[in-house]
């Protein structure tokens, strides 16, 4: 059976693409190029997984996907981040750059119908409701179902994730094992943006121009002065440079006033918000409450919520107990057990 491995370059994919290569699957390498200029990710990646296909004796395509990625992506990030949100770009990267254009170049380039991927995540399906389930990955540390929950049915059912059932550890045991280049290379960040250009804020200045204003509290009353909104994010508590005599936190960024909103920790807590852009995942879409765990960070803990459905693709999560830290533009994704049941981008 033919199937198509994206390789990123890193031990994780480069393993993804060796294991089936061994399992007897017919595998093709493709490497996405998301980055214009010099990127790490992408130049340096390229080259490995270009070693990794020949290591491998397999076919490799590159496929030029920088102008969907400057669209969906750093255009997205650019647009929120000067509105006053805090945009997740990772899970719309999987479906709009990674694997919707993947699975279509497979078949209308390749003639080949599912592709795989090196995300820790797993991909069951329930006979009963006749859908496709996304569920956690057996090394929790890794999982990454959270940044996958916008992925279709027709995807997940095009997909494979053969790491899902292994540690990060046993990875590197198994690339090391079958003498991959990529077994040693060290773990990326989390965010590719990040690790080309030094953090984020380097990122974001090369795009929003810096521009002064106040820290003020919920009262309006001026504390400081901050050098650019985009520079802050929900719940920050240090950089703020205000001396106070309780520690203050970033509870609302007003992009049009140019103001960065501070209080205590109780006013940073909220027991409910609005997601939008719902994707029902495992399950059909809900028509009443339900009950589920639900994470509004990657690396969050899931706390029980009721998920009630609203209209439009909207769901109001309310959260047993008030959540620090409620960001407008990062995903709510929530959980029965280790599945996904859904998720959605929060609402300001």
């Amino acid at each position: 059976m033919h199937i198509v491995v994206g390789l990123s370059g890193g031990v994780d994919s480069s393993c993804a693409a060796a294991i089936l290569h061994h399992q007897g699957y017919q595998v093709v390498g493709l490497t996405l190029w998301l980055m214009k200029g010099k990127g790490q990710c992408c130049s340096e990646g390229m080259v490995d997984a270009a070693y990794i296909c020949e290591q491998l004796g397999i076919p490799h395509h590159i496929v030029d996907s920088r102008e969907v990625f400057q669209a969906n992506i750093i255009d997205y990030l650019v647009a929120g981040y000067s509105a006053g949100i805090t945009p997740l770009p990772c899970s719309a990267c999987n479906k709009t750059v990674k694997f919707g254009p993947m699975v279509q170049y497979a078949r209308a380039e390749l003639d080949i119908d599912r592709i795989a991927t090196g995300h820790y995540a797993r991909i069951s399906y329930d006979p009963v409701q006749g859908r496709q389930q996304l569920r956690r990955a057996v090394d929790r540390n890794k999982d990454q179902s959270y940044f996958l929950y916008d992925l279709t049915q027709d995807l997940l059912a095009a997909s494979m994730f053969p790491l899902g059932e292994y540690t990060k550890a046993e990875t590197r045991q198994i690339a090391a094992q079958y003498g991959l280049k990529t077994a040693d290379k060290p773990e990326s960040q989390d965010l590719c943006l990040v690790e080309t250009h030094g953090s984020m804020q380097s990122f974001l200045d090369k795009y929003i121009t810096r521009t002064k204003g106040d820290i003020v509290d919920s009262q309006g009353q001026v504390l400081g002065q901050h050098d650019g909104v985009h520079h802050y994010t929900i719940g920050q508590r240090k950089g703020l440079g205000i001396a106070a005599a309780e520690p203050l936190y970033v509870i609302g960024l007003d992009a049009g006033r140019n103001r960065v909103i501070v209080g205590d920790r109780t006013s940073a807590s909220q027991l409910e918000c609005s997601v939008g852009r719902v994707n029902w995942v495992s399950i059909p879409e809900a028509t009443a409450p339900i009950k589920a765990e639900v994470q509004i960070r990657y690396r969050s803990s899931a706390v029980p919520v009721t998920v009630i459905p609203l209209e439009n693709s909207r769901v109001k999560l309310v959260f047993d107990e008030p959540q620090f830290s409620i960001t407008a533009g990062q995903a709510a994704v929530w959980y029965d057990g280790d599945i996904v049941l859904g998720g959605g981008v929060i609402e300001k």
